[in-house]
């Protein structure tokens, strides 16, 4: 039977539910929300179950890109199912945050309310005192203003007009450019243009500014800690990617040998993609300007779904495209229906063999990774 996501807020309660079975091994679990403007109908939740010594902490998000909360609810379940009673309470506390994101989910979209994509957001400011024109700087991907056929400024009037549209301008990017600039461009993050892909914002959003307090915490009070982010959409489709911080100093090969782990990728343009404003990054320049003596490990759990082969990439980048030009410039209801399955199936594919691969990948990943971290009894 094809895999179908829930509605976000009963993905909400699946994952609040958790905090029922957390407590029987963490006495003091609790949840903590918090309100979007002000509204009980948009919260990030967090669990925070705590050791009884604080020596290791796991910690685990989803939704940063909403519509990826959906695969985020999936395999938190699996995780508190699976792997959580394998953990010791004595020593090791667990956090699950979910969902980071929790206006892009209800809506379907991989950005927050005002256009962000979150994970091009969390640029480190240490002091917290650079104006946010400088932080944010909109000439930081002088490139991206140069590929004009990623945000069409007109409404979507057919798909093979759109996918037309596209490849001749992509045609011309990679002609003019070379094909390293156009992908270090597109998907680096940019903050110039408020309604196009990938935007990372003019200024640190309400979202960054509460799980970067969250991390802080998870940090002071932890001498140990391991954060896994849950994405789709990019890489391999049979393959989870586990994709470690180009500021990590082990290299991904190392890695991949320690945790017994087959796809271990550095957020680079060699291994990977580059990205401005990662949430994992993050974490890394907040352990070393305050915490230098935490040992971390942290990394995003990439489950790729249309494939990485050149047709596959094509096939991301239009509906990333289409489904960008029609939030902003509309389309007709039968070319609305067609974005919005694409893009579904892009986040959450529905095929139940996918399904398999992606939970045995998870259960590898978790073991190999705590496991190392000497963190599973």
């Amino acid at each position: 039977m094809k895999e179908r996501p829930l509605a976000y807020r009963d993905e909400r309660e699946r994952i609040r539910r958790a905090l029922g079975a957390c407590s029987r091994r963490w006495p003091h679990a609790r949840l903590e929300s918090h309100e979007l403007d002000g509204s009980s109908d948009l919260t990030i939740d967090a669990l925070w179950a705590e050791a009884q010594q604080r020596e290791s902490l796991v910690l685990l998000t989803g939704g940063l890109h909403g519509i990826e909360g959906h695969l985020g609810a999936a395999m938190i379940a699996l995780f508190v199912e699976e792997v959580a009673p394998r953990l010791d309470p004595r020593t090791t506390g667990l956090s699950l945050i979910y969902p980071v994101n929790p206006w892009g989910m209800q809506h379907g979209r991989r950005v927050n309310a005002n256009g962000v994509d979150l994970n091009r957001n969390f640029i480190w400011d240490a002091a917290g005192t650079t104006s946010p024109d400088e932080v944010h700087d909109p000439n930081a991907n002088p490139d991206y203003t140069r590929l004009a056929f990623l945000n069409p400024r007109h409404r979507v009037n057919t798909v093979s007009a759109g996918t037309l549209e596209m490849g001749l301008g992509l045609i011309r990017a990679l002609m003019g450019h070379g094909a390293t600039a156009v992908s270090r461009a597109t998907l680096l993050g940019q903050y110039a243009d408020p309604r196009g892909v990938y935007f990372g914002g003019h200024d640190g959003q309400a979202e960054k500014t509460w799980v970067a307090a969250f991390f802080e915490r998870a940090l002071r009070e932890y001498k140990h800690v391991v954060i896994l982010d849950l994405h789709s959409g990019y890489g391999p489709r049979w393959q989870m990617s586990l994709v470690t911080s180009a500021l990590d100093r082990e290299p991904a090969a190392e890695t991949a040998k320690r945790i017994g782990y087959p796809r271990v990728v550095k957020a680079t343009g060699e291994e990977f993609y580059a990205i401005s404003g990662d949430m994992i990054d993050f974490v890394y320049r907040m352990r070393d300007a305050r915490f230098a003596d935490r040992k971390l490990f942290a990394g995003a759990m990439e489950f790729g779904t249309f494939g990485d082969s050149f047709p596959a990439l094509l096939r991301s980048l239009r509906i990333t495209i289409l489904e960008n030009q029609a939030f902003w410039h509309g389309a007709s209801p039968r070319v609305r229906r067609w974005i919005d399955q694409e893009w579904l199936e892009l986040y959450f594919p529905g095929e139940p063999r996918w399904w398999d691969k992606a939970r045995a990948d998870a259960r590898l990943a978790f073991e190999g990774v705590l496991r190392a971290e000497g963190m599973l009894q």
